[in-house]
């Protein structure tokens, strides 16, 4: 069986991101046991316009849209989260704990 890289493995966490919930770019690396690297996976996230997975529920760690800058125009990210019933102020996720969606306690572990 092929080895997937570790793009490939962000992509697999970020499509069962349920509808209307978010998770962090570190929630992600800690789940794929890479606690240090959410900044890897900011890059697997900048690089995945060519793949069909929600990007739009990553986020911070502390609820602000740091990635809205790779969606068309200024709030595409920000509607595509309110379309989703979550409440966006000042580019930041409100109610965070309610939306918060962890992989870690979700996710089976990864083989």
């Amino acid at each position: 069986m092929e080895e997937l890289s570790f793009f490939q493995r962000v992509y697999r966490v970020v499509g069962q991101i349920p509808h209307g919930r978010v998770t962090s770019y570190g929630a992600i690396a800690s789940y794929l046991g890479s606690k240090g690297s959410a900044r890897m996976v900011g890059w697997a996230m900048n690089a995945s316009k060519k793949h069909e997975v929600p990007a739009h529920r990553v986020i911070n760690k502390k609820g602000l849209l740091t990635g809205k800058h790779h969606f068309q125009g200024t709030s595409l990210m920000q509607q595509l989260l309110e379309s989703e019933g979550i409440v966006v102020v000042d580019f930041q996720v409100q109610n965070l704990e309610a939306h918060f969606w962890d992989p870690l306690l979700e996710l089976p572990p990864e083989n």
